[in-house]
């Protein structure tokens, strides 16, 4: 089992920063790409930012230049830097990592999340 454990939320005022971190933990063989995501009231997910386990990053176009993630390997630990932070940026922050089992095959496990709220 794959446990994802955010923290770093909270309230800040438009134009501040944040800086989010998930914490992977359980029994399993590599993790492969790990990302963000975020969900807004009455507004489907989406997707924030990606990296995969070399370093290859993807952006929404509405963080790129203000947002970037960023992970540790050695930690299992993926971050996410919000600068220059947006009232359109309050949302519940989630975390999710593609995880290879120790049988194999392919798991995708998701946290719980973290709310990010933007004062204007």
């Amino acid at each position: 089992q794959v446990r994802l454990v955010e923290s770093g939320g909270g309230l800040v005022q438009a134009g501040g920063s944040l800086r989010l971190s998930c914490a992977t933990s359980g029994s399993f063989f590599r993790i492969n790409d790990m990302g963000w995501y975020r969900q807004a009231p009455g507004k489907q997910r989406e997707l924030v930012a990606t990296i995969s386990n070399i370093g290859s990053t993807n952006y929404a176009d509405s963080v790129k230049g203000r947002f970037t993630i960023s992970r540790d390997n050695n930690k299992n630990m993926v971050y996410l830097q919000m600068n220059s932070l947006k009232p359109e940026d309050t949302a519940v922050y989630v975390c999710n990592a593609d995880v290879t089992p120790l049988v194999g095959g392919s798991l995708v496990s998701w946290g719980q999340g973290t709310q990010v709220t933007v004062s204007s």
